[in-house]
C-alpha cells in the first residue's frame, strides 16, 4: 500500500453513498483512515431520496453531499462519467467540477438506473417522468401552470404509462395534485401493456392495489400500449386518443448504460454480474452495487432495483473494496428477507413479505409503515456527526420493517 492508493465510487444514490461511507468506516476500523483516498464522482452534489419522487412535497428529498461525506473525510467531484477503462484503471469525466481522467486502484460502480424511454414519437418532447429529482420537479412546475387555462382540453387529465410500483404510486398521488393545480375534477388514467396492473406484485396484493386505485379515482387501461405522445395527449396502440395535458412515463428501468463498457454478460436489465463480495466478474479491481449489479441475495433470487437492496449492497461494497485493497478478509452479501411496501396515496398502502408477496398489512396501518420508511429508515444521519455516519455504514442488515407501526 502507498499513500496514492485510491478508491473511486461512481454515483451518489443509495448504493453509491453507502459504499463511500462503508469504505470510510472500514478504513477507520482498520486504523487506516487517511491512508487511502476515497472519492465519490457524481453528476450532482447531492444525495437524492429518489424513491420519494412521486410525492407532492420533495423539500426533504435532496441532501447536500458535503453534509454526509465531509465529516468522514470522503472527497467528491461533481462531474458526469463518460467512460470507464478497466485496463488502464481510469474513468473519464466532464463537467464544471472536473474534466479529463481520474485514476483508481479500486472502483465501485454505483451509477444506478434510469427510466427506459423507447423511441415513441413525442415521448421525449412531451412526456414527463419521476425518475430523478430534477425530472419530478419539472413535472411539478408543469402541473403548476395548468391553472392558467392555456392547457385546453384535458388540462385536468393525466395519463401515467406503466402500472408497476412507480406508476401506481405516481397515479395515486396525481388526483390531489391535479385538483390543487386545476381547481377542477381530475382524471388520472393508468395504462399498461400487461393484462393486469401491478403484475409483479402477485395475486395476494393485486386486489388491494385495484381497490386502492379505484378508491383514489384512478382509471386503468390494460393490455394496451402507447403509440405516440403530443402536447394534447396520447395515441394508444388501439388507435384511441386520450386528451391529456400531462403524460408521465413510468414504464421500465434499465441499468446505467455505462455498464456496457465493461466486458461482461449483462442481464436483460443491463446489470453486471457480481460475485458474493460484489466484485464484477471478469473485471479485476471493480465492484458494483445497487441497480447496476445483479447480486445473489439468497439461494434462489437476485437483487432487485430498489433502495431495499441498494443500501446494503453499498455498505458491503464499501467494506469489501477497502478490504480487498488492503488484503483483509471480505464479507459475502446475503439478504435473507424481502418485503415490498407500495404507497397507494389517500387509500393507504399495502405491505407484503416474501418473494411471493403475501399481504401482511394494508390501508392506514401499512401507510404508517411506509411513511416511517420514506421519512426515517432510508435516510442517513443528517447531523454531520462523523461517528453517527460511520456507525450507520456498518455492513449489517437492518431488521425487516415493523408492520405493526
Amino acid at each position: 500500500m502507498t499513500d496514492s492508493d485510491r478508491v473511486l465510487v461512481l454515483g451518489s444514490g443509495f448504493a453509491g453513498l453507502w459504499a463511500a461511507l462503508g469504505a470510510a468506516r472500514r478504513l477507520d476500523e482498520l486504523g487506516a483512515a487517511g491512508t487511502v483516498d476515497v472519492t465519490v464522482i457524481s453528476a450532482k452534489p447531492f444525495h437524492d431520496i429518489r424513491v420519494r419522487n412521486y410525492e407532492a412535497d420533495l423539500s426533504a428529498c435532496r441532501i447536500p453531499l458535503g453534509d454526509l461525506l465531509d465529516p468522514v473525510g470522503v472527497g467528491h467531484i461533481t462531474a458526469e462519467v463518460t467512460a470507464i477503462d478497466t485496463a488502464a484503471r481510469t474513468v473519464t469525466v466532464s463537467g464544471d467540477g472536473a474534466a479529463g481522467t481520474q485514476r483508481y486502484d479500486r472502483l465501485v460502480l454505483a451509477l444506478g438506473s434510469r427510466v427506459a424511454k423507447p423511441d415513441i414519437p413525442g415521448l421525449r418532447e412531451f412526456g414527463f417522468d419521476v425518475d430523478t429529482y430534477d425530472g419530478a420537479m419539472k413535472l411539478q412546475r408543469h402541473l403548476a401552470t395548468l391553472s392558467n387555462g392555456r392547457a385546453g382540453v384535458g388540462a385536468a387529465t393525466a395519463v401515467v404509462v406503466g402500472a408497476g410500483l412507480t406508476g401506481i404510486e405516481t397515479a395515486s398521488e396525481l388526483p390531489a395534485m391535479l385538483a390543487k393545480a386545476c381547481h377542477a375534477e381530475p382524471r388520472v388514467v393508468l395504462i399498461d401493456h400487461n393484462p393486469r396492473v401491478g403484475s409483479d406484485m402477485g395475486d395476494s396484493a393485486r386486489p388491494v392495489i385495484e381497490a386502492g386505485l379505484s378508491e383514489n379515482g384512478v382509471e386503468t387501461m390494460t393490455g394496451v400500449g402507447v403509440a405516440a405522445v403530443d402536447e394534447h395527449g396520447v395515441t394508444l396502440s388501439s388507435g384511441e386518443v386520450l386528451a391529456a395535458a400531462t403524460v408521465v412515463w413510468c414504464a421500465g428501468m434499465r441499468a446505467n448504460p455505462l455498464t456496457a463498457q465493461l466486458d461482461a454478460e449483462h442481464d436483460r436489465l443491463g446489470r453486471l454480474p457480481v460475485d458474493d463480495y460484489l466484485r464484477v466478474i471478469g473485471s479485476p479491481g471493480v465492484f458494483a452495487a445497487g441497480d447496476v449489479a445483479a447480486a445473489r441475495v439468497d439461494e434462489g433470487h437476485l437483487s432487485v432495483m430498489s433502495c431495499q437492496h441498494g443500501r446494503p449492497m453499498g455498505r458491503y461494497a464499501g467494506y469489501n473494496v477497502v478490504s480487498d485493497l488492503l488484503g483483509e478478509p471480505m464479507l459475502p452479501l446475503r439478504i435473507p428477507w424481502y418485503a415490498t411496501i407500495l404507497d397507494l396515496g389517500p387509500a393507504g398502502a399495502v405491505y407484503t413479505e416474501g418473494w411471493d408477496r403475501q399481504v401482511v398489512t394494508r390501508g392506514a396501518q401499512a401507510k404508517a409503515t411506509k411513511v416511517t420508511i420514506n421519512t426515517q429508515r432510508i435516510y442517513p444521519p443528517l447531523n454531520r456527526d462523523r461517528d453517527a455516519l460511520l456507525a450507520a455504514a456498518a455492513p449489517v442488515l437492518q431488521a425487516r420493517p415493523d408492520p405493526g407501526q
